[in-house]
């Protein structure tokens, strides 16, 4: 191995600091799978109480959903990094969350109109008419939680 290769050392984050980075930041990734074939997209989410919740606009063809119905452990990620002129002293941190993900009913009142406005970013539409879209509450169950730093 070519010995100027740059690396930064991480360590593990306190219990805190990661739920912090959660309540901080507002976007991530989440990965679904189905059997051996991964699905993964960027997203908003919210964090409350030990669970994260998507805000998922879906349509009747949806690849997304199908993931979601197939899906037993999601993986949400979400990373901050800022970078400096020398590699070795950029900084950041990364915070994995594990668990299922399920649909949150409709007569909860997390699904009411005003709150999820006042929680979520705009969903993102990419080219589907979104009167032929239906809007779903998801939650991760977080049964799993790292994050690192360096």
């Amino acid at each position: 191995m070519d010995t100027d290769i740059a690396f930064a050392y991480t360590e593990g984050m306190p219990d805190e600091a990661v739920r912090e980075c959660l309540e901080s930041t507002v976007e991530g990734v989440l990965a679904l799978a189905d059997g051996d074939d991964a699905y993964a997209f960027p997203v908003f989410h919210h964090y409350e109480d030990g669970s994260l919740y998507f805000r998922l606009g879906e349509t009747s063809e949806s690849e997304k959903s199908s993931y979601l119905d197939a899906t037993e452990t999601a993986t949400y990620v979400v990373t901050e990094t800022e970078s400096t002129p020398d590699a070795e002293a950029w900084t950041g941190w990364s915070v994995v969350a594990r668990g299922p993900i399920t649909a949150v009913p409709e007569d909860d009142p997390a699904n009411e109109a005003v709150e999820i406005n006042e929680r979520y970013a705009p969903i993102r539409v990419f080219d589907e008419p979104t009167d032929e879209m239906d809007v779903t509450l998801y939650e991760l169950s977080v049964e799993e939680l790292t994050g690192r730093r360096n």
